[in-house]
């Protein structure tokens, strides 16, 4: 038996021969960040300061030298980036890694110290399926994120903030689970606009199975992305280290309904980190699901959204995406002086009321309701019919 080995252990394979399927990784840099991306589970903040620090290729063959840690070698048995490669190929996808075009630079802050936390880790690469070009389709993008067990109000909202930022040319990014996630998904396709789900399984998997036909056309008119290769399994782990790359894609996320506990709250928690803005929706205050949005906008600082123009004034550059100010309606009896008051809602909405009546109904005298009705004619309250006088306020 291995001297690391024991009970309930894998045995680890002794430094020797290196494994046929990664001999190629030895001399090349993309076949070595494939590998990686199966050696190392999503976050392994060593593994990422290693290949940071030397390199994919000279991480890689330390690795098969003997030395690191036993998960990586227990791994490297079955490691096989070729096949990967020739998995992703027969999916539809392909590998991005850093210094490709469609590498988005904004992944570089995951390996920046955050206010003294360790850093949160870039992925080694990323496998993608889908025809948007990554870098360019998340330089302007937002992060919807929420409750799986969503309620009719926050797939409603979601669909109205998703729609309105595809509507502004945001890609909309999230996590392609049920709930606020799918909404999010559906609506930014239905106005034709870019979405980009974020998986903790490989991309040539659906999961959840039910959101198969809306990961289908993702896949179609937008993109599927995972760090971690074809065949890969969700797990909660995986799911919990997708949020980072969700935060780190994006300009900023926004949390539309989450309970206190919710999942979605670490997504926000990583978009701080790495300096993002992050918004929330309030809900009702006697929802649960909207609890962990309301602990957001007391107790983090988040910024309250409820529309399109916000999320756009929050994530867009300083001065260039301002929200307009919100119309609203003007009723038609806003700023009447008290008698314009009192005349105007006296007059029918059909048929004619003459100038007798209207004394007697308003209680005015006969000179008042004259000077009146003749101000209110000028603003088309008031309207002048055979027989006297009627509203000209529609309703």
């Amino acid at each position: 038996m291995n001297r690391r080995s024991g009970p309930g252990r894998a045995a680890v394979p002794p430094a020797g021969p290196v494994p046929a399927a990664l001999r190629a990784a030895l001399e090349d840099d993309r076949l070595a960040r494939a590998a990686w991306s199966r050696l190392a589970e999503p976050g392994d903040a060593a593994a990422a300061h290693l290949v940071a620090e030397v390199g994919a290729v000279t991480a890689l063959e330390a690795v098969l030298a003997g030395r690191g840690p036993d998960r990586w070698r227990t791994r490297s048995r079955e490691a096989d980036p070729a096949g990967d490669l020739a998995a992703a190929r027969a999916a539809g996808g392909r590998l991005v890694v850093p210094g490709d075009d469609e590498w988005p630079g904004r992944l570089e802050d995951l390996d920046r110290d955050a206010g003294g936390e360790r850093p949160l880790g870039a992925p080694f690469c990323l496998w993608v399926r889908g025809p948007a070009h990554l870098r360019e389709v998340t330089a302007r993008s937002a992060a919807l994120v929420g409750a799986r067990a969503a309620t009719a109000y926050g797939q409603h909202v979601t669909s109205e903030l998703a729609a309105g930022l595809a509507d502004r040319r945001f890609a909309v990014v999230s996590g392609g689970a049920f709930g606020i996630d799918a909404a999010a998904h559906r609506a930014a396709l239905a106005v034709g606009g870019v979405s980009v789900a974020v998986l903790a399984c490989g991309v040539d998997r659906s999961y959840p199975p039910g959101n198969a036909a809306l990961l289908a056309r993702l896949a179609e008119r937008g993109a599927l992305v995972s760090e971690v290769p074809p065949g890969s399994t969700p797990t909660r782990w995986r799911f919990l280290e997708r949020n980072r790359l969700i935060a780190a894609l994006t300009s900023g996320t926004v949390v539309v309904e989450a309970a206190w506990r919710s999942g979605a709250l670490s997504t926000a928690d990583r978009a701080e980190r790495l300096l993002r803005p992050v918004g929330a929706v309030p809900g009702p205050v006697t929802s649960p699901a909207s609890a962990g949005c309301h602990r957001l906008l007391r107790e983090r600082g988040a910024v309250c959204v409820t529309s399109a123009d916000e999320v756009a004034e929050l994530l867009g550059e300083l001065g260039r995406e301002p929200a307009p100010v919100r119309s609203v309606e003007r009723r038609a009896f806003d700023g009447l002086d008290r008698d314009e008051l009192r005349v105007a809602e006296c007059l029918p909405r059909r048929g004619g009321c003459d100038l007798e009546r209207l004394v007697l109904d308003a209680g005015l005298e006969l000179a008042v309701v004259q000077s009146v009705l003749g101000r209110l004619e000028l603003s088309g309250i008031a309207v002048r019919v055979p027989g006297g006088w009627r509203s000209g306020v529609p309703g």
